[in-house]
Order: C-alpha cells, then sequence, then structure tokens
C-alpha cells in the first residue's frame, strides 16, 4: 500500500517514464516471455478512441450551447495559426529535402492499399464526412463529421432551457472524469505500447533508414524547436519555451506512443483545462486540431516524395517545389487521425511530378518500415501543437488586452 500510495503521488509524466523504460527493458531482455504485455497497449489505445468521440461530441454541444451571443471566442485566431503553420512545415521540409537530399531503395509490399486519386478526391472526402450519419461518425471516429453534427445540434439547442443545458454540461462532465480514469493507466498502456513496437520491428530494422530518419526527425525537431516557437513569439512577445516545452512533455509524449492525433484527444482536453484556457474555445479547436493542424504530415509527404524524385534522378525547380509545400499543407489537411495516415497521402504529392502511382506505392512501403519512429514523432508534432496554438490565440488576445499571460503554472506581465 506505501509502494501504491508513493506511485499515485508521481506525476504522470514521470510514471510513463517509469513505464517507457520498463517496456523497452523487457523488450530486449524478455521478448517472448513478456509477450502478453501488449495487451495494455491495445487496452489503453482503444478506451481513448473509444471515448474520445463521445467526449468531443458532449464538449462541443455543450460549449456551443452554452455560448451567450456576442460572446467572443478565438477560433479565428486558432485555424489561422494551424494553416499558417501545416504550410510552413511543408515548406522546411522542402527546403530541407534539397539540402539534404535522400535517396530509397524501393520497396513492395503495399499493393492492395488504395490511395486517393487527386486534391479533389480528398476534399470531396473530406466534405462527405461533414454530413456522415452522426451515429456512424461517433462510431467510425469521424471527427469531422462529429464536430459538424455538435455544432448543428448546439446551435439549436442555444434556446432550449436552462436544464437541458445543464444535463448536457453533467454528460461532459461525466465523460471527461471517464477520461481521466483511463489516462490514469496511461504507464501500463505505454510499456505495452513500446514493448509491441521494439518487440515486433526491432531496432536494428531502422538502421538501414538512417538518413532517411535523420531529415524526417530532425526536420520536425527543427519545427517543434525552431519554427514554432518562432510562432509563439511573434503572437504573445514573450518566451515560448515553457509552453513549447509543457505541450511537448504532457501531450506530445503520449502521443509518440499511441501514435494517433484522435487518442490523444483526451489529453490535449485536460492539458488546455491545467492551463486554463477557455473551455468555449479548446472544445472545438482541440478536435478540430486534430483533423486539419498536420504539421508532422506536411513534413512526411514532402520528405518522403522529393526523397522519391532524388531516387528517380527528376529535376526540380523552385516553382514546383512552392507549389509542393502548397500541395503537401492541403493533403496533410486531409490526413486521417490515425496512424500511417500520411503516408496513403504521399502518391497525390508524386503525381505533382509524374511518378506513376505504383512507384508511388513503393515509397509508402518505405514509409511503414520507418513509421515506428516518423510516425510517433509526426504525431507528437501534430498534437502538441493543437494545444500550443490553442494557447498562443488566446495569450495574444490577453496580451493585446493588457492581461497578465499565465503558463506553466507562473504569471509573466505583459510589458
Amino acid at each position: 500500500m506505501q509502494l501504491l500510495h508513493k506511485w499515485n503521488h508521481l506525476s504522470l509524466v514521470k510514471r510513463i517514464l517509469i513505464g517507457l523504460i520498463i517496456g523497452i527493458i523487457l523488450a530486449v531482455a524478455l521478448p517472448e516471455a513478456a509477450k502478453p504485455i501488449t495487451i495494455f497497449g491495445s487496452l489503453f489505445v482503444g478506451a481513448l478512441k473509444a471515448i474520445a468521440p463521445v467526449l468531443v461530441f458532449f464538449l462541443v454541444m455543450g460549449a456551443i450551447s452554452q455560448h451567450k451571443h456576442g460572446q467572443q471566442t478565438n477560433m479565428k485566431g486558432i485555424i489561422a495559426l494551424y494553416l499558417l503553420g501545416t504550410f510552413v512545415a511543408g515548406l522546411v521540409a522542402v527546403i530541407v529535402s534539397f539540402m539534404f537530399p535522400v535517396t530509397l531503395v524501393l520497396t513492395t509490399g503495399v499493393e492492395g492499399i488504395a490511395a486517393p486519386g487527386g486534391v479533389t478526391e480528398v476534399l470531396k472526402a473530406l466534405l462527405l464526412n461533414i454530413v456522415d450519419n452522426p451515429v456512424r461518425a461517433l462510431m467510425n471516429a469521424n471527427y469531422i463529421g462529429v464536430l459538424s453534427w455538435a455544432v448543428v445540434l448546439g446551435l439549436a439547442l442555444r434556446h432550449a432551457p436552462d436544464t437541458t443545458k445543464t444535463m448536457i454540461t453533467n454528460f461532459a462532465d461525466a465523460l471527461s472524469q471517464m477520461v481521466r480514469w483511463v489516462i490514469g493507466f496511461a504507464p501500463l498502456g505505454i510499456m505495452g505500447l513500446v514493448f509491441d513496437s521494439i518487440a515486433t520491428s526491432g531496432l536494428g530494422t531502422l538502421l538501414g533508414y538512417g538518413q532517411l530518419l535523420a531529415v524526417l526527425i530532425g526536420t520536425m525537431f527543427f519545427i517543434a524547436l525552431v519554427v514554432n516557437p518562432l510562432i509563439v513569439w511573434f503572437n504573445i512577445r514573450k518566451n515560448p519555451f515553457p509552453l513549447v516545452f509543457r505541450c511537448l512533455k504532457e501531450s506530445g509524449l503520449t502521443a509518440f506512443f499511441t501514435r494517433s492525433s484522435a487518442a490523444n484527444i483526451p489529453v490535449n482536453m485536460r492539458l488546455c483545462e491545467s492551463l486554463n484556457l477557455d473551455k468555449d474555445t479548446y472544445s472545438v479547436s482541440i478536435p478540430l486540431g486534430a483533423t486539419i493542424n498536420m504539421a508532422g504530415a506536411a513534413v512526411t509527404i514532402s520528405v518522403l516524395t522529393l526523397a522519391a524524385v532524388h531516387t528517380l534522378g527528376i529535376p526540380v525547380d523552385l516553382p514546383t517545389a512552392v507549389i509542393l509545400s502548397v500541395l503537401s499543407a492541403v493533403s496533410a489537411c486531409g490526413a486521417s487521425g490515425v496512424a500511417g495516415g500520411s503516408l496513403l497521402l504521399i502518391p497525390l504529392a508524386a503525381s505533382l511530378f509524374g511518378i506513376p502511382n505504383d512507384v508511388a506505392m513503393q515509397v509508402v512501403g518505405v514509409g511503414f518500415i520507418v513509421g515506428v519512429l516518423q510516425d510517433s514523432c509526426e504525431t507528437a508534432l501534430n498534437s502538441s501543437t493543437d494545444v500550443l496554438f490553442t494557447a498562443t490565440a488566446e495569450y495574444a488576445k490577453k496580451r493585446k488586452a493588457g492581461e497578465p499571460i499565465v503558463f506553466e503554472n507562473r504569471a509573466v506581465d505583459v510589458e
């Protein structure tokens, strides 16, 4: 009981790190004997994925129904930051790919996977997801559909009796409590997830793709530690790194192992609550960010597409490179919030250079091989940036109003 008491008093991040270390040790030392612990990872991600759509539905519906006429939110600023961040990430990835060109040994094994045929097809799928059956949207974790129906219902309930609105809020609060219980099991879940990744793929498999991984992960780290802090500083004019590091630690760490922006939505909701952000705003911006704020996906699409271009010896001029940045940003917004969602959009970007679909799908195969690290880093960047930009928009508003900016449990006076 004393050990349990001490364990419960450790911070969640420390407990997750302990689970991570145990998972790595077991994967290296006892890969067969400890195989049953992979069930913890499946249960943890499964529970998050199951509850997240329902939580988002009630939170957004409740926030919209409670919204008072004339009450200000920061959604325009947040969406602008989402789109700017995704485009800049794609542009930086293109520049890095020209500075450090990578060639691939093309592989096979993804012939049965269908990729989108063009930008029109991606946009059409997004529009159809908006009007998806609401029950099916909840079942399939279609967050665009969940958001659209939650907004419509919230608007319809704005003139409902206060008792009805209170009931919706009570449901949202109960679901939030359930999420806290699930997140309490994150150390066990991450132990199972990291064990499964290492025991299944092995660390040696990744060594043959060291240069590709270095460009991919290096670019994502540059976005997270240089580009995003610059965007935050430009908006709040204060040292951005306490906020950046907190988002990476409390959101990026869990997203790294769940490899799903959708599964990390409850974690981000909890972080926004601890940052004292406006609930009416983040209850909408966080699930929206899991769909359209895809800086990591833009990096993956750009780097792997240009790796295929360099492998085939195709010349690329500056205007085409800029178009690729825009195309990767638009495509990234259509990437699903599940593991490997960005890889299937590589053929779409590759078609810009006349690369045949069968060759592009071989590049997708390479993506799946390096996906153990690539997709984990991509999701960590995507998901942590959802909270970062949501907080940035609110702090920027406070800066303009002359109010103190509060993050990292301390107040920073605005000059």
